[in-house]
C-alpha cells in the first residue's frame, strides 16, 4: 500500500523476517539450512531493491514507486524481483526451500509471501524492460514444467509449479498487468486447495499419494 520506496523495502525486509522462525520452527537441519538460505536470497534481493530505488532517487529526484525511469534502475529492480519471486535465472533457492519447509509454511512461501513482489512488480511494469521479461518468464514457465517432471517429492513438485506459473503471470503483466493479478489470485487458491489437502493426507512424497485413496477416498477424488 505504500508510493514511497523506502516503506515499500521496509515491508518487504519484515516480511522476510517474519517467515524465517515458520520455517526454522522444526529445528531439523534440513529446516534451519532452509531457513538461512531463504535469509540470504531474500536479504540479497531487498538490497538490490533499495539500490535500484537509490540509483533511481539520484537520477530523478524522487522516491515514487510508480515514477520508475532510469533503465539501470528498472534493470536491478526486475533482477531483485525476480530474485524475490524465484524466477529462473534466480530460481535455484525456491525448491530448496521449499522442500526443508513444513507443508503450512511452504502454503505461505508460496502464496502470501509471492503477493508483495507481485504488487511491486504491478506497480512499476509499465517502465521494465519487456524484452528481458518476456525472456525471463517464457525459461520459467518452460524449465518449471521439465523439472517439475523428474520429482518424486510433493513440495519440490508444487516449488517447480510456482515458478511455471510465475513464468506465465510475468509474460501477462507486460500487455494487461490487471490479468495478471486474476491469474495470481487463481493461483493462489488452485495452491491453497492442493497444500491443505497434501497436508492433511499427510503426503509429502509421491509414492504416499499413490496409496492415499485408501485412507481418504472422496478426498483422493
Amino acid at each position: 500500500s505504500s508510493n514511497h520506496w523506502v516503506m515499500a523495502w521496509t515491508g518487504l525486509e519484515i516480511n522476510t523476517l517474519a517467515v524465517l522462525p515458520l520455517i526454522s520452527k522444526s529445528h531439523h537441519p534440513r529446516a534451519i539450512e532452509a531457513a538461512t538460505k531463504y535469509f540470504l536470497v531474500q536479504a540479497t534481493a531487498s538490497t538490490l531493491v533499495l539500490f535500484s530505488s537509490m540509483t533511481n532517487a539520484l537520477y530523478t529526484g524522487q522516491w515514487d514507486i510508480t515514477q520508475l525511469t532510469h533503465p539501470t534502475s528498472s534493470l536491478i529492480l526486475t533482477a531483485a524481483i525476480s530474485m524475490k519471486l524465484g524466477l529462473v535465472p534466480f530460481h535455484f533457492w525456491f525448491p530448496e526451500v521449499l522442500q526443508g519447509s513444513p507443508m503450512m509454511t511452504g502454503l505461505l512461501l508460496s502464496t502470501v509471501m509471492k503477493f508483495p513482489p507481485m504488487t511491486l512488480l504491478y506497480m512499476t511494469s509499465p517502465s521494465l524492460n519487456p524484452t528481458l521479461l518476456t525472456f525471463m518468464a517464457i525459461l520459467s514457465a518452460a524449465f518449471g514444467g521439465w523439472m517439475g517432471l523428474n520429482q518424486t517429492q510433493t513440495r519440490k513438485i508444487m516449488a517447480f509449479s510456482s515458478i511455471s506459473h510465475l513464468g506465465w503471470m510475468i509474460i501477462i503483466i507486460i500487455y494487461n498487468p490487471k490479468l495478471t493479478l486474476i491469474n495470481f489470485f487463481l493461483y493462489a487458491m488452485m495452491t491453497a486447495t492442493v497444500f491443505l489437502t497434501l497436508n492433511s493426507i499427510k503426503a509429502l512424497k509421491l509414492s504416499t499419494l499413490m496409496t492415499s485413496w485408501t485412507k481418504s477416498p472422496s478426498l483422493s477424488a
